[in-house]
């Protein structure tokens, strides 16, 4: 199973960096993962500006750097979204990615990560709407960091408490758990559906 991890903030000293790498170091311990690291800080895309919706567009022409992000995301089956929270939303740039979508998310499941105020919380609530709205499932678990630079160090390494079953690291390995069946079920069911992977 391909699964992204998309880093959803690319402000000088940005912290989703090192969430990223805490998750991605999680995810590769998980049976059957490839696990791939999607920086929205190597996609310069401009804003959205096109006069039609991608997913009503079939004859749609988008800029280079929107096709080579929008052909990075269509080769996984499973995603994490790693977003810190900006006045109660998520960050212009991954708004931006998303807006960029068609149906490279569809039927495919999405985890959040979020972290800032309230763990990100708004933030996160927020991006399961626009996420279904993409036509993409969301991972009923997601994790909420309170203090990220508190428990994550800077190579990624979980630095919190490790003894409490209901710690970030713990629930991590959960909803990990919860991402690789999602990913694998409705993998299954779009073979069904369309006859190609």
């Amino acid at each position: 199973m391909k699964i992204q991890i998309l880093i959803g903030s690319t402000r000088q000293g940005r912290i989703s960096e090192r969430v990223a790498n805490w998750v991605a170091a999680s995810a590769m311990e998980q049976p059957n993962f490839e696990v791939e690291l999607v920086d929205l800080a190597d996609y310069d895309m401009p804003y959205f500006d096109e006069a039609i919706s991608p997913q009503f567009n079939p004859k749609r022409q988008p800029s280079e750097v929107v096709k080579k992000f929008l052909a990075k995301v269509a080769e996984a089956d499973g995603y994490v979204i790693v977003t810190p929270e900006y006045n109660y939303s998520i960050t212009a740039v991954l708004k931006n990615a998303l807006d960029n979508l068609a149906f490279e998310l569809a039927k495919k499941p999405v985890a959040i990560v979020s972290y800032g105020s309230v763990g990100g919380a708004r933030a996160a609530e927020q991006l399961k709407g626009i996420l279904f709205a993409v036509k993409a499932s969301v991972v009923p678990m997601a994790i909420a960091l309170v203090g990220p630079h508190s428990v994550i160090d800077e190579d990624g390494n979980f630095i919190g408490d490790t003894a409490s079953p209901y710690g970030p690291d713990k629930l991590l390995v959960r909803m990990l758990g919860e991402l690789a069946w999602y990913t694998d079920t409705l993998k299954a069911g779009r073979k069904e559906l369309t006859g190609v992977k």
